[in-house]
């Protein structure tokens, strides 16, 4: 072997000695990596390991709802997230309710026969995701603290509310291409589904 060929071949072995420590270097303890600012940590908190989720209340006028809603969010958590859902009469480290406030149909273009031609839904759910635990609300925007509630209530005065996270969205149906209203609840109630349970990601 050459003077030059032992050269490279000491320049190659430093070089992947240097890869070697670099990676061993950024293995954290919990066996994830994190390099050039990604990581392979997940994107739910660990700590929690099995969630409680009750039908929804359902507020409007539109029977089933609730049924509708509760089910796509714990297909979306068992299909998205670490977590366990959990029968309502079994212990769970946190519990998700909810409750259906809104759901309106709004029409947003007429043929000339004056009959639909396209129209908007939305649905807006109020939800709380609690910690069993320690009593925190997980669902909270994360940023300063709330100030803590009052120790006694005045004569005649109710609980303060729990804070509860409104959240929307709009589906679309057109008649003409066969869609319906149905079709636009079913829109309406798949993305509410992902939108929940994406509040879930711990904050990056």
């Amino acid at each position: 072997m050459g003077r030059k060929a032992r050269r490279m071949s000491r320049v190659s072995l430093v070089t992947l000695f240097s890869c070697v420590a670099w990676l061993l270097s950024s293995c954290a303890g919990d066996g994830n990596f994190t390099i050039l600012g990604y990581t392979t940590r997940p994107n739910y908190d660990t700590s929690v390991h099995t969630i409680r989720v009750p039908i929804f209340k359902n507020q409007t006028f539109y029977r089933g709802l609730e049924f509708q809603l509760t089910q796509a969010v714990i297909r979306e958590i068992e299909s998205k997230t670490p977590y366990k859902v959990v029968s309502a009469g079994c212990d769970a480290d946190t519990e998700l309710t909810g409750n259906i406030v809104i759901f309106t149909k709004a029409i947003l273009n007429r043929n000339q026969l004056n009959e639909v031609r396209e129209a908007e839904t939305t649905l807006g759910v109020e939800v709380i995701w609690r910690n069993l635990h320690t009593g925190e609300i997980l669902s909270l925007p994360k940023g300063p603290p709330p100030p803590p509630p009052a120790t006694t209530l005045p004569p005649g005065a109710l609980p303060p509310r729990p804070p509860m996270v409104l959240v929307q969205s709009v589906g679309h149906f057109v008649p003409e291409l066969g869609q319906s209203l149905a079709s636009a609840q079913k829109e309406n109630v798949d993305r509410l589904a992902v939108q929940i349970v994406s509040m879930m990601e711990v904050p990056w």
